[in-house]
């Protein structure tokens, strides 16, 4: 099976962005039962039409039910499973042993892929979902690539394995944590989590209220901060140890990430099948996007922690300027604007044929054709020459 590039779809607009820069998958979730509730998601109109669009392009739709139910939610989860499987879904991500046997039950036509919630961490629990009828198990992220390479070689040959490449981790085991649910009331396993190993700790001593002590770890008080994940370096190792789909974490993130990161993979994943040298350009395409200080994950070693600051958007060194709409026969195209950019400046046009292409702005005309020195800050339509001619959803942005 050739690899397959798994990308995030947290709504309609992700979703077009993910299958323009060349995702072969996408994962997303409906209106609950998936573990990022704060996401857009899907309705049923909008699930449906999503299917339908991938299919077109044949890419395959994988739909999130891996949180844990509760008592009082399994009564819906039939009807919900019913839907999906009705409307076409090509695999269920799930991680609750009831909600295997319910989707077996209820979604007879969809595949079953075991969530990374599961934790699963060897080749014996490999076994034992593929004899649930499993057709794919995500692994944890806490496993090393020898182990990785070792539970290829022991578990049945059919059972494809899911491995993530990039994006946010967790500073929990599998995401299984409970402190987002005690400080909050916010069920990390229903997909609430509210983050709170994100922010920043201090000591108060009882009888000095008010007196904030510093918990410092290497100069930050970001305790339980994570690196983020980066392995697109490495994916002929992945490729190697029997990586079947390589994930990239990010439902909450932008429409840009979405484009940005999903270019950069599919490009770095074709380059490891043809077992081409990788291009300096995407991994370069990697700092253009929001992220934490990167790190390889658990597959060469501890990954470590960032403890000076959580914010992700400090990383990034770009900022989407505008989407193209349409490319005219006069060599104009029409864009809607996101953020400002004026006469003069540096921009780069993002398309999915090939690198960045470097250009400076000569002329911005609004929807009347009429000449502006700079776009404004809010969404409005635009005209402008772009360095070649590209295709719809093709991005343009500025460097910070």
């Amino acid at each position: 099976m050739r690899p397959e590039l798994l990308a995030p779809a947290g709504d309609m607009e992700r979703l077009l962005m993910a299958l323009h820069y060349g995702a072969d998958a996408v994962y997303l979730a409906g209106s609950e039962f998936g573990m990022r509730a704060a996401a857009g998601n899907f309705d049923d109109e909008n699930m449906r039409a999503a299917v339908r669009l991938c299919h077109e392009r044949n890419v395959a739709v994988h739909v999130t039910c891996n949180t844990l139910p509760r008592e009082n939610e399994l009564k819906r989860l039939p009807a919900y499973l019913e839907f999906l499987d009705d409307a076409g879904v090509d695999a269920l991500i799930v991680a609750d042993l009831g909600v295997i046997s319910m989707a077996k039950k209820y979604a007879p036509n969809a595949k079953l892929h075991i969530s990374t919630q599961l934790g699963i961490v060897n080749s014996e629990t490999c076994k034992a979902v593929f004899d649930m009828g499993a057709s794919r198990a995500v692994l944890a992220r806490e496993l090393s690539l020898a182990e990785i390479e070792s539970i290829r070689a022991n578990c049945p040959k059919e059972l494809e394995l899911e491995a993530f490449v990039h994006g946010a981790m967790c500073v929990s085991f599998s995401g299984r944590c409970l402190l987002s649910n005690y400080l909050t009331n916010r069920d990390a396993n229903r997909g609430e989590c509210a983050q709170p190993c994100r922010w920043k700790y201090h000591l108060v001593e009882e009888k000095r209220p008010g007196e904030y002590h510093e918990i410092t770890e290497d100069g930050g008080t970001y305790i339980m901060n994570s690196n983020d994940l980066c392995m697109i370096e490495h994916l002929p190792e992945l490729i190697d140890a029997g990586i079947t789909s390589f994930k990239l974490e990010g439902r909450m993130k932008s429409a840009y990430y979405a484009a940005a990161v999903t270019n950069a993979y599919r490009h770095a994943l074709d380059a490891a099948i043809e077992r081409k040298p990788l291009s300096q350009v995407w991994i370069d395409e990697t700092e253009k996007i929001s992220h934490r200080n990167y790190c390889t994950g658990f597959y060469f070693g501890e990954p470590g922690q960032y403890y000076s600051k959580s914010d992700s958007i400090y990383f990034a060194s770009a900022d989407v300027c505008a989407v193209v709409e349409s490319y005219g026969s006069d060599g104009n195209a029409t864009l809607t604007q996101r953020n400002k950019f004026s006469l003069g400046d540096q921009l780069e046009l993002l398309t999915n044929d090939g690198p960045p292409i470097p250009f400076t702005v000569e002329e911005i005309m609004n929807r009347k054709g009429e000449a502006i020195v700079s776009a404004p800050h809010p969404m409005m339509e635009l005209r402008m020459k772009l360095p070649k001619s590209c295709a719809p959803l093709s991005l343009l942005r500025k460097l910070k």
